[in-house]
């Protein structure tokens, strides 16, 4: 038998890829037949099943979180034991249920994890029931899509107000994953006999918590990989419900938060009660204390916040105005600025990295705060945050500087700012010194450019096959780095290894190609699938001497040795 690392993956990928596009077109063409055939072939092809083992135990960013049989990672030769007895058997084992912390709230989310082989299963079937879906959904649904985002739900809105001022009926669903009705959502899918009793078998597998099983009579657990896909199968049509009785009306949804425009408040009051009818259908329910209506311009309070943004506009003079295409001034301006709260979550949490490091040493706490910096400031760099990242730097400058003159309370201030803050080009860095071998400097908010986002054109999706517009749409997508985006637009959105096209959920990662990680040169980046950079590594560490290989690299040996651990064993 073939090895797992020498499987033609390349022709595996394409023949898949393949199955799935005449899936998205036959559904786009009403070939309700034709689409149910291919799906039943693409669940039991074999290079379809080899794909989705390969998801979940290589691509997938959580693939070493354990379900309830302890199993964290598997072997090349447990890979394919895996794969050559995937079906579709109508079977499930409970989930593990976990609970993390909710962004914005004291409250804990719960989060149900599958074993391997029920991830690989529903990676099997979300590989055949996404294209449909996506030939379904609707133009204005971003969330839980391949291929769009919530950047491209906020230049949805930014388009509809800018040149009228609207009311904003924003709205979001009370735990919408724990509150879906099983039987509408089966009866929604539409799918095949097989592909519905799996489905219904993962709904009513129960969770472990514990070590009691819990019976689940509703909702879709977060954790799996096929649930973002039934939330998104199970609100579909809720937009339509309110087009269908106000046209003008314009629904933009992301996941479980939505937004209705319209210029007529009492339209809005209207939709509400229309969405509550229509949600009471499938288990569900509106958050009260989430809605709310606003106008974007007039009011005491107006504009809204929408997925960590605040949508707002400002009277201002002519000068500032912008104008309509007829020509004539508008008196008004829109933008879009990071929400207060986020703001101030924001600032919380480099507050409370600055005061858990009081004894570590600079460099430390330099590699603690980057991630945080560059990560917030890359999701706002859409919008209008110029002026928010100026006083994040002041902000975090001045708890920077005590936290200097603290750990010096015997020496001034001036002293300690000689210290900690080096000369960087044109500026004054809090950095450490550059005659140290692993220099590393704060990266600043202000460093990340503005940028305008283009929003995803009409109904597209990745399954359509145009590649040349989603390799280019990745290069300058918000949630890449600017040193990722060069790479990509150098290799045309290929990977250098195995020249396939970045998918929309591929693990893209940057490899040195000479091995040698502190040299960061363009010459020596390319950007490889996550696998991709796997093998090579594998490779390289293959010819090193024993005493010479990088105890550091994430290669596959490295891993096997913790295959697994046991999660449930009473304390």
């Amino acid at each position: 038998m073939v090895a797992w690392q020498d499987l033609p993956w390349k022709k595996i990928q394409r023949h898949v890829f393949r199955l799935q596009k005449r899936i998205y077109q036959a559904t786009q063409h009403g070939q309700v037949r034709i689409a149910r055939k291919l799906q039943q072939l693409l669940v039991k092809s074999w290079y379809a099943r080899l794909l989705a083992v390969r998801r979940i135990t290589q691509d997938n960013r959580g693939k070493h979180t354990a379900g309830i049989d302890g199993v964290k990672s598997l072997s090349p030769r447990q890979r394919m034991a895996l794969a050559t007895r995937l079906r579709l058997d109508g079977t499930a084992t409970p989930l593990r249920r976990t609970w993390i912390p909710k962004r914005g709230s004291p409250d804990k989310r719960p989060l149900g994890i599958p074993t391997q082989a029920d991830r690989a299963r529903q990676t099997l079937v979300r590989q055949a029931l996404e294209p449909e879906w996506e030939a379904k959904l609707t133009p204005h649904t971003y969330g839980f899509r391949p291929g769009r985002s919530c950047w491209d739900a906020i230049e949805a809105i930014f388009q509809r107000i800018i040149f009228r001022p609207q009311y904003a009926l924003k709205v979001d669903i009370a735990k919408c994953f724990d509150r879906i009705c099983h039987t509408a959502l089966l009866a929604k899918t539409q799918a095949s006999p097989g592909i519905r009793r799996q489905i219904k078998a993962w709904l009513k597998a129960g969770i472990m918590e514990d070590g009691h099983l819990f019976p689940s009579t509703a909702g879709t657990p977060q954790g799996g990989t096929i649930s973002p896909l039934l939330a998104l199968i199970a609100l579909h049509g809720m937009d339509t419900a309110i087009t269908d009785v106000y046209p003008q009306a314009r629904v933009i949804a992301y996941a479980d938060d939505c937004v209705v425009l319209h210029e007529d408040r009492q339209v809005l009051e209207h939709c509400q009660q229309l969405l509550m009818t229509w949600l009471a259908a499938i288990g569900l329910t509106l958050n009260e204390a989430k809605r709310r209506i606003q106008h974007t311009l007039e009011g005491d309070q107006p504009g809204f916040d929408f997925v960590g943004f605040h949508i707002r506009q400002y009277r201002v003079g002519k000068h500032h105005s912008g104008r309509h295409p007829a020509g004539h001034r508008l008196g008004f301006k829109t933008l879009i600025k990071p929400a207060k709260a986020n703001i101030q979550a924001h600032l919380a949490e480099l507050r409370r990295i600055i005061q858990r490091s009081k004894a570590l040493p600079q460099s430390t706490l330099i590699r603690q705060l980057n991630p945080r910096i560059r990560g917030w400031a890359s999701y706002y760099r859409t919008c209008v945050s110029q002026a928010v990242y100026e006083r994040l730097d002041y902000l975090l400058w001045e708890k920077l500087r005590r936290w200097a003159y603290r750990r010096h309370p015997m020496q001034s201030v001036a002293w300690a700012m000689k210290r900690y803050w080096h000369r960087r080009e044109t500026r004054l860095a809090f950095a450490t010194p550059a005659t140290d071998p692993e220099a590393v400097a704060l990266r600043t908010h202000s460093e990340v450019a503005i940028t305008r986002h283009s929003k995803v054109r009409g109904n597209r999706s990745p399954y359509d096959g145009d590649w040349v517009y989603w390799s280019t749409r990745r290069g300058w997508h918000p949630s890449v780095s600017p040193r990722l985006a060069t790479l990509l637009k150098k290799q045309h959105g290929r990977c250098a290894s195995c020249g396939l096209c970045f998918h929309h959920d591929d693990c893209i990662e940057i490899d040195h190609i000479n091995g040698d990680r502190h040299n960061a040169r363009a010459s020596n980046l390319q950007a490889l699938h996550g696998h991709c950079h796997d093998a090579k590594t594998r490779e390289q560490q293959e010819y090193l001497p024993r005493g010479k290989r990088d105890k550091h690299q994430d290669t596959e040996e490295r891993r096997d040795a913790k295959v697994s651990r046991a999660v449930l064993e009473q304390r």
